[in-house]
């Protein structure tokens, strides 16, 4: 894909400071997209924005929790103001938390990563939608394998959770939209080269985990090596672009077929 399949449209990106997000914006920014970002890390939002603005493109960063639902409408607002429409949101943001088994998992650690990648992704939509109703739009939320096809890793119960109702959440709402003109359609990556894994909170998995060996890796599409974040920027210009233009309420998976392996 190539040239300016999105010249003139204004994307909101949250968790744009790094891994998906910031694919995502610089490829979005490239195809002649103005690029917004959410994000409670203004410093990280602001390089991607300094990256877009160095190859020509405009751009803005607002500073929110996602989880705080004042804070997520006001940064829709101004947005807005700035620019005049919202045509994209790529709902991105989102943290892996706590992996524990279930008796150690406090509830404040499961209603942490519930509040962000669950309650996260309904105020983004929430607050876009009328913005994107005055002229139709594109969401791409973005879910994992986890809690989609993937149940094998034992203690990510939250994790999992969240994601397989962020599918839930995808179809509602696409339905609900389709009469505005705006499709919601939701992205479930695999193992992606991203930041996020280094953040994930992992505590006495070992005993609760089913042993399970793959001799010839996990991804059997890359013989084991995980997928980019680049490559994942791709399926989300291909899904907020003409080229999907008919495809709204469905899930895809990105993962070199992880998931059917792994199940």
């Amino acid at each position: 894909m190539t040239g300016q399949m999105l010249e003139g449209k204004v994307a909101v990106i949250t968790g744009a400071g790094s891994g998906l997000g910031r694919a995502a914006a610089l490829l979005l920014a490239q195809e002649g997209a103005i690029i917004a970002t959410i994000d409670h890390t203004p410093e990280d939002s602001q390089e991607t924005i300094d990256k877009v603005q160095q190859n020509g493109g405009k751009g803005l960063v607002t500073i929110a929790d996602i989880a705080q639902p004042d804070q997520v409408q006001k940064s829709f607002q101004q947005i807005s103001e700035t620019f005049g429409r919202i045509d994209i949101v790529f709902a991105n943001a989102g943290i892996n938390g706590v992996w524990a088994p279930l008796e150690e998992l406090a509830p404040e650690e499961w209603d942490k990563t519930l509040d962000t990648n669950l309650k996260g992704t309904f105020l983004t939509v929430k607050y876009a939608t009328p913005h994107l109703k005055r002229q139709g739009g594109a969401v791409v939320i973005t879910a994992s394998v986890n809690g989609t096809r993937i149940f094998s890793n034992t203690g990510a119960t939250a994790y999992a959770t969240s994601k397989a109702a962020q599918v839930a959440f995808t179809k509602m709402v696409a339905l609900e939209l389709a009469p505005h003109r705006v499709r919601v359609n939701v992205i479930c990556p695999g193992a992606i080269e991203t930041e996020i894994n280094e953040s994930t909170k992992k505590r006495d998995l070992e005993d609760i985990q089913t042993p399970v060996e793959f001799p010839k890796g996990k991804i059997p599409l890359t013989d084991g090596k995980p997928g980019t974040s680049e490559q994942v920027a791709q399926l989300v210009l291909f899904l907020v672009s003409n080229a999907s233009s008919h495809i709204s309420g469905t899930e895809v998976w990105i993962d070199g077929t992880e998931s059917l392996l792994k199940g």
